[in-house]
């Protein structure tokens, strides 16, 4: 058994692009699109671990989703915490968890996908702005 990819039903690609490629910096692996089926299918995945995929479903047709806290969230280690979540936020993504510790923060994407950011290694030594923030909404 191998490991493919995780699923994620998104309703407009180009916000799911920009949060996923540019401001978390996943890699785009692979496009699929299917007009009968009516779809397009969007692969990425961290630089240098092709093989722990994200695939971005996007249904032409408009629908609705509806997310859970039954589903968790996707994880990423990175090298440096802090970094992460400053890149994020220049994109304009909202740090729900901030890492006060040095250790673990969360964001969610466009559709309401809970991310976690793990720092490599041991956790940083905490560090301002980060420590005076505030949880903020549910991750």
């Amino acid at each position: 058994m191998k490991y493919l990819h995780t699923m994620v039903r998104v309703a407009n690609l180009d916000a799911s692009l920009a949060f996923y490629r540019d401001a978390l910096g996943l890699e785009l692996i692979r496009t699929y699109e299917s007009e009968q089926g009516r779809f397009t299918l969007v692969y990425l995945a961290a630089p240098g671990d092709s093989d722990a995929q994200v695939e971005l479903t996007y249904n032409w047709d408009p629908e609705v989703y509806t997310g859970g806290r039954n589903f968790g969230h996707i994880a990423y280690a990175v090298d440096n915490i802090y970094a992460a979540c400053e890149r994020l936020q220049q994109h304009g993504v909202q740090i729900l968890r901030p890492p006060r510790d040095g250790r673990m923060a969360f964001v969610r994407s466009p559709d309401g996908i809970s991310i976690e950011l793990l720092q490599s290694g041991s956790a940083l030594a905490p560090a301002a702005p980060w420590t005076d923030m505030p949880n903020v909404g549910s991750w």
